[in-house]
């Protein structure tokens, strides 16, 4: 993937060397190392320039990134997929449930992955897959991939950090009580098992997460959740430790008698734009399959959209 980044030196950054400017910008010592072996990466003024070399009031810099390779173990499928932004540093989708987001043993040609490659494959664009905040194959939602190695790593660092905000929305059986709150239980493997997860006061990893109660309709509960920590099935295995599994989960409440699939979606994804910094926020409509379990018999109608 071929990328061109323009910065105008204001006086503020004139006398910095070139490296010095793009780590302010987000840029880790490894991207800096990679760009630095692209044929004349860094212009300045369109002359070609060293990392080490002295920025100016008013100049132009430019970082042209050159990715020639693709993501080896990952074939380009044509699966489709819904993509709900794309510019030159990222592309945001709307995962469908049941698709799993990297390829693996049993789903090798069939996750978004998969999609992705074939999407650029037809352009003729190279690809390597970096998506930066991950979805159980059957939670449905938004997720972000990036398009290049800088986004991507500007990307990660702001998701160690908690400056992605998540907003996800779930389903349990019955009114939760209380109808808000926050949970902190920490998070371990649970032993005999390299999938599931389950809470350890003892040897757990720390873990919050905000709750509160949207809507209540046909003995179910629409719960909005947010995250200070990203641990592996954390809201299914909070949501369970308060006592409101989530129905259809088939790991931890193996409940499929109003959906076959854990009742999770990402609704919600806001972030500064790794290379921008412009505020983005983006929304994702609850799917059909969680919606109708919320539906109100008396009226043969379904609840107000979740925009």
């Amino acid at each position: 993937m071929n990328r061109s980044i323009i910065y105008h030196i204001s006086k503020e950054n004139a006398g910095l060397r070139i490296e010095q400017f793009l780590k302010r910008k987000g840029y880790s010592s490894k991207n800096l190392a990679a760009i630095k072996r692209m044929p004349k990466s860094i212009l300045v003024n369109g002359t070609h320039y060293y990392m080490r070399d002295i920025l100016s009031d008013g100049d132009c810099l430019t970082v042209q990134i050159q990715e020639t390779k693709c993501s080896e173990k990952i074939p380009p499928f044509e699966i489709p997929f819904n993509i709900i932004y794309e510019d030159e540093d990222i592309i945001v989708i709307n995962k469908s449930a049941g698709m799993p987001i990297h390829p693996s043993m049993n789903n090798y040609t069939n996750s978004l992955a998969n999609g992705l490659a074939w999407y650029y494959h037809k352009q003729s664009k190279p690809f390597i897959f970096r998506c930066c905040n991950r979805l159980d194959r059957d939670t449905s939602g938004l997720t972000i991939v990036a398009k290049h190695l800088v986004s991507g790593s500007i990307l990660s660092d702001m998701n160690r950090h908690r400056q992605i905000h998540r907003e996800y929305l779930a389903i349990t059986r019955g009114k939760i009580s209380p109808e808000s709150g926050t949970i902190t239980a920490p998070l371990a493997r649970k032993p005999g098992t390299i999938i599931e997860r389950t809470v350890d006061f003892d040897h757990g990893e720390y873990a919050v997460t905000h709750y509160q109660l949207k809507e209540y309709k046909n003995g179910h509960s629409l719960i909005s959740l947010c995250l200070e920590t990203g641990r592996t099935h954390q809201i299914r295995i909070h949501m369970k430790h308060l006592g409101y599994p989530l129905i259809g989960d088939y790991l931890y409440n193996p409940d499929f008698e109003y959906i076959k699939r854990q009742a999770l979606h990402s609704h919600t994804l806001s972030f500064p734009h790794p290379i921008t910094g412009k505020q983005m926020e983006f929304h994702a409509p609850l799917p059909d399959d969680m919606k109708s379990i919320l539906r109100d018999t008396k009226q043969h109608g379904f609840i107000r959209d979740i925009n």
